[in-house]
């Protein structure tokens, strides 16, 4: 950090205005010449927690995104499937068990071993071939999306929240001044704060695994060299495959996710891939903590934008894509 200070004090400077501005609109009481300028501050409230909520969602998806695209180097546009299908068997085994933890558990190990079959049948046979990776899961993806439609139909589908993460809790954070002098806290969704906990503590276990371990010094070294990582007795396929099942399944996992606060449809797929290959652009690839910086800025940026320019909300985030290639074009923090 210090380094980028050093050299890029203008940009440095710009960030650290826009996080103080940003950190004031949260803190502060706003005075009625702002609310009366840009709306109540409960609806902004709203938004900034909805867009870090769902940038947790995110980063789910795009951390295992990562791992395969970035890390791994293997071109896998049938991701969004992926977490479209976790989705699907996250909701069956909750309305067939009545558990939700059962859901996570079951869509995890679904999806898992459809990404060890997609690592074995068919990147294993196309290694260092992007143009035929790409083009072939593209094939695959269409396939997948069919196939839910078949088996699923076209309907929306809600995974049920447990009872225990049901109801709303107060934050620290004033939304408004009674006439009284009494302050009005924010009240917020438990389920989305939960939820957003849990994508924090898989981060910092996904990074402390791929910096900290054996198995992640492993997978580093043989993403830089493999044929010299195989010569000291690895089996660097069979951990290709785990990394691989390991992607596929927090797909999966954040299929239930966004199957609980939000829903599950025929669509789903793209839109996900998209928000992935958006979020792995302007974090780095295969960066694990650039993942994170992506998804909360495009999750802030998509409900941000939605309630104060939802015309051209989309745009926003392709537009902060476009500026983070034009400026740092390997991402934000870029694994080095």
């Amino acid at each position: 950090m210090a380094r980028f200070i050093e050299r890029h004090p203008a940009r440095a400077l710009i960030a650290i205005v826009a996080i103080a501005l940003l950190l004031w609109l949260v803190f502060a009481v706003w005075p009625p010449g702002l609310e009366q300028a840009i709306g109540r501050k409960r609806v902004f409230l709203n938004a900034v927690f909805n867009g870090i909520t769902l940038g947790g969602l995110y980063f789910l998806v795009a951390s295992g995104f990562t791992l395969i695209f970035g890390l791994m180097r293997n071109v896998n546009l049938a991701h969004g499937s992926l977490y479209l299908f976790g989705g699907y068997v996250g909701y069956a085994i909750s309305a067939w068990t009545g558990s939700w933890i059962l859901s996570f558990v079951v869509a995890f190990l679904a999806v898992a071993l459809v990404g060890v079959l997609l690592q074995i049948l068919v990147f294993r046979r196309m290694e260092g071939q992007d143009l035929r990776q790409t083009m072939v899961t593209i094939g695959l993806a269409i396939v997948f999306a069919d196939l839910m439609l078949w088996v699923f139909g076209g309907d929306f589908y809600q995974i049920p929240t447990p009872s225990w993460l049901i109801g709303p809790v107060q934050l620290p954070f004033i939304t408004a001044v009674k006439s009284s002098g009494e302050p009005v806290y924010l009240q917020y969704p438990m389920v989305r704060l939960a939820i957003f906990a849990a994508s924090v503590i898989i981060g910092i276990a996904m990074w402390l695994a791929l910096n900290r371990t054996r198995i992640g010094m492993i997978v580093r070294a043989g993403v830089d060299d493999r044929d010299i990582l195989a010569a000291t007795g690895v089996q660097i396929q069979a951990v290709f495959v785990l990394v691989f099942a390991l992607g596929a399944g927090l797909a999966g996992i954040a299929g239930v996710v966004g199957g609980t606060f939000q829903s599950i449809s025929p669509g789903e797929d793209t839109r996900f891939l998209l928000a992935s290959l958006v979020v792995v652009i302007v974090g780095g690839m295969g960066s694990i903590p650039g993942a994170a910086l992506g998804a909360v800025i495009i999750g802030l940026a998509e409900q941000l934008g939605s309630v104060y320019i939802p015309t051209y909300a989309i745009v926003v985030t392709f537009l902060i894509m476009v500026v983070v290639l034009a400026l740092r074009p390997q991402g934000l923090l870029a694994r080095r």
